[in-house]
């Protein structure tokens, strides 16, 4: 009788481990809780409404927030198509022009959302898009009306007729509008400010634009 206890007693002994493994499992392999860091705002709870979801199920989404007339914009542009290549088969890189309504660059922010909508209509922005910085920080160009951004998109190559089109066009106007409910509905303070996720890094908060990639890496990291 006492060997068969003790049998019964190691049997229910086991059963009970077996029981709480998985829950002990699972609390070891659960990540930790996301965490403002040094470089990188990471999220402590669920993605607010506005924030860019991932392109899809294997690739998140990158989304920066720009102005071509932005000094610290122009400086983060090399570095940005850098990192963008480099996580070419895990993030896909979206750029959103900021127009902050009621500032006092609202008229020429509105003028190069203009722009970059009507470039990206026409695939040309992985071109161009350094060469703007370029035309309006070190020429002065001004490329925020029609005729002098059509003139400028002439030299470089487009066609006349489609970049009017494009200008013109119902979805570059739609997109136009929006810009300005984009940065507030993302809360947008700082330019350049890039979203991966519900995370996010900026000059300030990463300690500098040079810092700003390996920001993101943890953002892309923690998804």
């Amino acid at each position: 009788m006492k060997l068969l206890r003790t049998a019964t007693a190691l049997l229910a002994a086991t059963a009970a481990t077996a029981a709480m493994a998985p829950g002990a499992t699972a609390a070891a392999a659960a990540p930790d809780t996301p965490r403002e860091g040094a470089h990188a705002l990471l999220p402590a709870h669920a993605p607010h409404p506005g924030h860019p979801q991932r392109a899809a199920a294997e690739r998140q989404e990158a989304v920066e927030f720009f102005w071509y007339g932005c000094k610290h914009c122009a400086q983060f542009e090399q570095p940005l198509e850098r990192w963008a290549a480099r996580h070419r088969d895990d993030v896909v890189l979206r750029r959103v022009p900021a127009v902050w309504q009621g500032g006092p660059d609202e008229q020429r922010q509105l003028g190069h959302a203009r722009l970059y909508y009507t470039l990206e209509r026409l695939g040309a922005v992985d071109r161009l898009q350094a060469e703007v910085f370029r035309a309006v920080r070190e020429r002065h160009e001004d490329l925020t009306t029609e005729s002098g951004a059509a003139a400028w998109a002439l030299a470089q190559g487009l066609d006349s007729a489609a970049f009017h089109a494009a200008w013109r066009s119902p979805e570059v106007d739609r997109l136009v509008a929006d810009a300005p409910g984009q940065m507030a509905r993302n809360r947008i303070t700082e330019i350049p400010t890039v979203l991966v996720g519900s995370g996010r890094t900026s000059p300030t908060g990463a300690g500098g634009v040079e810092r700003m990639p390996d920001a993101m890496d943890t953002l892309v990291e923690h998804r």
